[in-house]
């Protein structure tokens, strides 16, 4: 067993040998990178493109380290060090020679033209930018070709060619104005300024510096507004006008003095030369430690002979050990396969029992809204019907009785729906503002009820239409505003809406629904959102609910790209949050409808087909229509509704999609062989595996979902009939 022992320390000696370096250090270095330029802390930016040049040295990728020498010359080209940056742009070319052409090779002949430029070398600046363009034609590639031609322009100015120049100049003028171009614009009216200037045109000067003035308003380059500051000064000057000529000076100096302060800090360092001596001693330390780095590996390499040679030995004398070891772990296999198939077997009743439980709370739920639906509809016939006044509190319970348990359904069904992934996003235009105005009148009656100041914050800046689902949007807002009223008395409800992010296409809003209520322990913070759950079984007798509101809510906030937040303390409020993200509708054209008072009088002596089952619904439903002064007709059954559609005429069909024999769908699909045009509505008790546009694939024009409320019910047929 000592061998073993032996064989174990080697194999762990070896694992540790082939640790490998991180995957992401080039673009960990070159982030860091990156990081550091933005907040002009040059030094520590020099030192991470260093390492990630080291790194992509140790990795022998020519490519990542001719990139990675560019960009420490860039970096030396920002900080004015053009000798350095020359150095290192050249030794990116060099490299690049050798690689296949690209993108970054053209671009790196553009900043040694640059830095040419810089040092009034003219000639060398020319051929370089010629190379770049060649580069970039072959690659198919404009993005530099504009500032090229400036540069050219700038490159016949300084050599004399000053009505060549000027054509390069125009031509650069002549383009529309965007970001990409603003700051080789500037330039080109400036240098046009100091041609005017130079012929002793001083208004024409005058007018293209200003202009360089107007365009570089932003004030991104610092230095290309200082050489126009001056110039605008000079040519006041020369033009007498003494007063305008102090004060462009005195706007130069103050930035000059600026500009000098903010340069001197890029590096962090005062002593330029004992920052470069300070670079060279770490690139000897560099190979020193690389040099050391080989000598470990190669003595490492020798102990790895040795023990590959021991190794040999150590193995032969395990043989006899492993084959011993071999029949103990094939026994062991056989245990393992039994207890990963047992897991497979209880993975596999877990699944089941939650299909039998989604299965079953789906069964139960439509299974109560049908009869829950003759409740509804005898309650409003009876309402209808002038009651006594001692009756009505009993409807009016009976109504708010049938409501809460059609929400309680509901909410079961819509929890089933999300869970089983049937949930269907809308991406439809909508009036945000509209939206919440109505869920607050709508809520109001509850406000006043609880003595609550209930208000709505809207951001002026949240576009006036935008496109998402409002319907889900509608039931988070109902829920928690609801739930933040019902739980406070005598306090305050705020619901604010804000701007956080605003594109062109997209809206990023924040949304915050805050109350003065009685709050939410601590230890329940994270368990409110399970379903069934409440702060406590006190809270669940004194106020109500079915537990399942907050579930919904941040379900739905998490199908919609969002993520719901709670801040509360007990005694003190709440504050529920979530952020979305919308597009934001591009018809401009589009706007809202009117909400108008429904008009019964076009139900009058309508014709109608009710096809239904259920004896109760049969009878409540044709009343509801007798009410409105509509003649109906019902029949029981699917296939003798078809047969009598072929003999009479109807305005409009209630179709059940619950049927004994053949179900709805089917009667809807055998009649839109022979009658395409009586609209078809189906009455259903929408369950899991249903949905509205399953139904409406089968030839039905509309739905109605049971229980439904009186107004909807004649609100779709009469838009059916219209």
């Amino acid at each position: 067993m000592n061998y073993f022992w032996a064989f174990i320390l080697f194999f762990s000696i070896l694992m540790h040998a082939q640790k490998k370096e991180p995957l992401d250090s080039l673009s960990f270095y070159t982030g860091l990178a990156q990081s550091s330029i933005a907040k002009n802390h040059y030094k520590n930016a020099i030192d991470y493109t260093q390492k990630a040049i080291n790194y992509s040295e140790s990795k022998q990728d020519s490519y990542h380290k001719a990139v990675q020498i560019f960009q420490l010359g860039k970096i030396y080209y920002d900080l004015k060090k053009n000798n350095d940056a020359a150095d290192f742009f050249n030794q990116s070319i060099y490299l690049f020679k050798n690689l296949p052409i690209s993108s970054t090779y053209s671009i790196v002949y553009y900043y040694l033209g640059l830095v040419k430029m810089k040092q009034q070398n003219y000639d060398v600046a020319e051929t370089c930018f010629k190379k770049s363009l060649s580069i970039a034609k072959k690659l198919n590639i404009t993005t530099y070709n504009r500032a090229i031609t400036l540069q050219q322009a700038i490159i016949y100015k300084a050599k004399g060619a000053l009505e060549k120049s000027t054509v390069f100049f125009n031509t650069v003028i002549s383009e529309p104005t965007t970001s990409k171009n603003l700051e080789t614009k500037t330039e080109a009216y400036y240098q046009m300024g100091l041609i005017e200037a130079a012929n002793k045109r001083f208004n024409f000067a005058l007018s293209y510096f200003k202009k360089a003035y107007e365009l570089n308003s932003s004030g991104q380059n610092l230095e290309q507004r200082l050489n126009i500051l001056l110039a605008l000064s000079t040519i006041h000057e020369r033009m007498l006008e003494k007063n305008k000529a102090f004060a462009y000076l005195k706007l130069y100096l103050n930035l000059k003095e600026n500009f000098e302060i903010l340069n001197n800090q890029k590096l962090e360092i005062d002593d330029y030369e004992n920052f470069k001596k300070e670079q060279r001693l770490k690139s000897v330390a560099q190979l020193n430690k690389q040099n050391a780095e080989k000598e470990r590996t190669s003595k490492f390499s020798k102990l790895i002979n040795i023990l590959a040679v021991a190794l040999i030995a150590i193995l032969s004398l395990l043989s006899l050990s492993l084959y011993k070891n071999n029949i103990i772990r094939n026994k062991s296999n056989l245990l393992l396969k039994e207890k990963n198939n047992e897991l497979l077997l209880a993975k596999e009743k877990i699944e089941k029992a939650s299909e039998a439980r989604s299965e079953f709370l789906s069964t139960v739920s439509h299974e109560l809204r049908t009869p829950l639906n003759a409740i509804n509809g005898l309650t409003h016939l009876l309402l209808e019907e002038n009651p006594k006044k001692s009756q009505l509190h009993y409807l009016s319970s009976l109504k708010f009785s049938a409501n809460y348990l059609a929400t309680f359904i509901n909410e079961i069904l819509e929890i089933n729906k999300i869970e089983a992934n049937k949930t269907e996003v809308e991406n439809i235009s909508f009036n945000l503002k509209k939206l919440l105005e109505d869920i607050q009148n709508s809520l109001k009656e509850l406000a006043q009820k609880n003595n609550n100041h209930f208000a709505l914050s809207m951001d002026p800046e949240i576009p006036e239409i935008l496109r998402g689902d409002p319907m889900k949007i509608s039931q988070i807002f109902m829920n928690l505003i609801n739930n933040a009223l019902k739980f406070t008395q005598d306090g305050e409800v705020f619901v604010t809406a804000k701007v956080k992010q605003l594109s062109p296409q997209k809206a990023f809003l924040s949304f915050v629904i805050t109350d003065t209520g009685i709050g939410i322990p601590e230890n329940k913070l994270e368990t409110v959102f399970e379903s069934f759950t409440q702060g406590s079984t006190e809270i669940n007798r004194k106020y109500g609910g079915t537990g399942l509101g907050l579930t919904i809510v941040k379900k739905l906030v998490t199908i919609l790209g969002g993520k719901m937040h709670l801040k509360s303390t007990l005694g003190t409020g709440s504050a529920f949050s979530f952020d979305l993200e919308l597009d934001i509708e591009e018809n401009k054209n589009y706007s809202t409808q009117q909400t108008k008072a429904t008009d019964y009088s076009a139900l009058q002596n309508k014709k109608i087909l009710i096809v239904e089952d259920n004896k109760i619904n049969q009878m409540i439903t044709k009343t509801m229509l007798k009410n409105k002064g509509v003649h109906s007709v019902i029949i029981d059954n699917g296939e003798e509704a078809m047969e009598h559609l072929k003999r009479h005429a109807y305005d409009l069909v209630l179709m059940d999609v619950h049927l004994p024999g053949i179900n709805g769908t089917v009667a809807t699909k055998e009649i839109r062989k022979f009658n395409t045009i009586t609209p078809i509505i189906a009455v259903t008790a929408i369950s899991l595996d249903e949905n509205r546009e399953m139904l409406l694939s089968f030839g039905m024009n509309d739905v109605v979902t049971k229980p439904f409320t009186p107004e909807d019910f004649y609100s779709i047929i009469l838009q059916n009939l219209s």
